[in-house]
Protein backbone atom coordinates (compact mmCIF):
# COMPACT_ATOMS: atom_id res chain seq x y z
CA UNK A 1 0.00 0.00 0.00
CA UNK A 2 2.89 2.40 0.29
CA UNK A 3 2.57 2.89 -3.60
CA UNK A 4 -0.82 4.66 -3.25
CA UNK A 5 -0.03 8.17 -1.24
CA UNK A 6 -2.50 11.02 -2.37
CA UNK A 7 0.55 12.40 -4.74
CA UNK A 8 0.64 8.79 -6.62
CA UNK A 9 -3.49 9.05 -6.61
CA UNK A 10 -3.56 13.00 -8.04
CA UNK A 11 -1.10 11.97 -11.10
CA UNK A 12 -2.75 8.97 -11.83
CA UNK A 13 -6.11 10.82 -12.03
CA UNK A 14 -4.84 13.18 -14.17
CA UNK A 15 -3.86 10.94 -16.62
CA UNK A 16 -7.42 8.76 -16.43
CA UNK A 17 -9.00 12.39 -17.25
CA UNK A 18 -6.48 12.89 -19.89
CA UNK A 19 -6.57 9.68 -21.25
CA UNK A 20 -10.85 10.04 -20.95
CA UNK A 21 -10.45 13.54 -22.71
CA UNK A 22 -8.52 12.36 -25.54
CA UNK A 23 -10.62 9.51 -26.25
CA UNK A 24 -13.86 11.63 -25.87
CA UNK A 25 -12.35 14.53 -28.68
CA UNK A 26 -11.50 11.32 -31.18
CA UNK A 27 -14.47 8.86 -30.95
CA UNK A 28 -17.33 11.41 -30.10
CA UNK A 29 -19.42 12.83 -33.21
CA UNK A 30 -21.33 15.50 -31.52
CA UNK A 31 -19.52 18.62 -30.91
CA UNK A 32 -21.03 19.47 -27.71
CA UNK A 33 -19.45 16.14 -26.39
CA UNK A 34 -16.65 17.01 -28.31
CA UNK A 35 -15.87 20.22 -26.12
CA UNK A 36 -16.81 18.78 -23.14
CA UNK A 37 -13.95 16.24 -23.90
CA UNK A 38 -11.53 19.15 -24.31
CA UNK A 39 -12.79 20.10 -20.94
CA UNK A 40 -11.84 16.76 -19.10
CA UNK A 41 -8.35 16.77 -21.26
CA UNK A 42 -7.52 20.31 -19.69
CA UNK A 43 -8.68 19.39 -16.23
CA UNK A 44 -6.60 16.31 -16.42
CA UNK A 45 -3.22 18.41 -17.15
CA UNK A 46 -3.64 20.79 -14.43
CA UNK A 47 -4.22 18.13 -11.99
CA UNK A 48 -1.42 16.60 -13.21
CA UNK A 49 0.38 19.92 -13.70
CA UNK A 50 0.09 20.66 -9.85
CA UNK A 51 0.46 17.31 -8.57
CA UNK A 52 4.12 17.38 -9.83
CA UNK A 53 4.97 20.37 -8.62
CA UNK A 54 3.77 19.55 -5.13
CA UNK A 55 6.61 18.51 -2.61
CA UNK A 56 5.89 16.99 0.66
CA UNK A 57 5.83 18.65 4.31
CA UNK A 58 6.24 21.85 2.46
CA UNK A 59 3.96 25.43 2.76
CA UNK A 60 2.35 27.79 0.42
CA UNK A 61 4.24 30.70 -1.06
CA UNK A 62 3.29 32.84 1.67
CA UNK A 63 6.02 34.43 3.82
CA UNK A 64 3.96 35.36 7.01
CA UNK A 65 5.11 35.07 11.08
CA UNK A 66 5.10 30.75 9.74
CA UNK A 67 7.69 31.18 7.21
CA UNK A 68 10.69 33.46 7.86
CA UNK A 69 12.43 35.15 4.51
CA UNK A 70 15.32 33.54 5.73
CA UNK A 71 13.98 30.21 5.65
CA UNK A 72 11.53 30.11 2.80
CA UNK A 73 13.74 28.16 0.16
CA UNK A 74 13.87 25.20 2.12
CA UNK A 75 9.92 25.62 3.59
CA UNK A 76 7.86 26.80 0.92
CA UNK A 77 7.48 25.17 -2.48
CA UNK A 78 7.66 26.51 -6.00
CA UNK A 79 5.32 29.40 -7.01
CA UNK A 80 5.42 29.15 -10.23
CA UNK A 81 3.85 25.71 -11.40
CA UNK A 82 0.62 26.97 -9.64
CA UNK A 83 1.08 30.89 -11.49
CA UNK A 84 1.46 28.33 -14.66
CA UNK A 85 -1.65 26.74 -13.67
CA UNK A 86 -3.95 29.12 -12.95
CA UNK A 87 -3.05 31.21 -16.38
CA UNK A 88 -3.50 27.97 -17.93
CA UNK A 89 -7.73 27.88 -16.24
CA UNK A 90 -8.11 30.74 -17.65
CA UNK A 91 -6.92 30.38 -21.38
CA UNK A 92 -9.09 27.16 -21.07
CA UNK A 93 -11.80 29.08 -19.83
CA UNK A 94 -11.60 31.46 -22.92
CA UNK A 95 -11.00 28.60 -25.82
CA UNK A 96 -14.30 26.89 -23.97
CA UNK A 97 -16.30 29.87 -24.46
CA UNK A 98 -14.87 30.41 -27.97
CA UNK A 99 -15.20 26.55 -29.13
CA UNK A 100 -18.80 26.93 -27.51
CA UNK A 101 -19.48 30.08 -29.51
CA UNK A 102 -18.50 28.28 -32.84
CA UNK A 103 -20.63 25.18 -32.40
CA UNK A 104 -24.29 27.48 -31.49
CA UNK A 105 -23.04 29.16 -34.70
CA UNK A 106 -22.32 26.07 -36.42
CA UNK A 107 -26.12 24.47 -35.03
CA UNK A 108 -27.75 27.89 -36.21
CA UNK A 109 -26.10 27.39 -39.53
CA UNK A 110 -26.48 23.75 -40.48
CA UNK A 111 -29.41 22.45 -37.67
CA UNK A 112 -27.48 19.59 -36.27
CA UNK A 113 -24.50 19.55 -34.12
CA UNK A 114 -23.05 15.81 -35.74
CA UNK A 115 -20.13 16.27 -37.41
CA UNK A 116 -20.62 13.81 -40.14
CA UNK A 117 -23.61 16.11 -41.46
CA UNK A 118 -20.10 19.23 -41.97
CA UNK A 119 -18.82 18.73 -45.44
CA UNK A 120 -18.36 21.96 -46.87
CA UNK A 121 -14.56 21.64 -46.23
CA UNK A 122 -14.07 17.84 -47.81
CA UNK A 123 -12.03 17.45 -50.92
Amino acid sequence: MKYFNIETIAIGTGFLLILLGIWAILTQKNLIKIVIGFSIFDVGLHTVLVSIAYIKERTAPILDEAVSPADAIKKIVDPVPQALVLTAIVIGLGVTALMLAYVLKMHKEKGTLEIRNFNDLKW
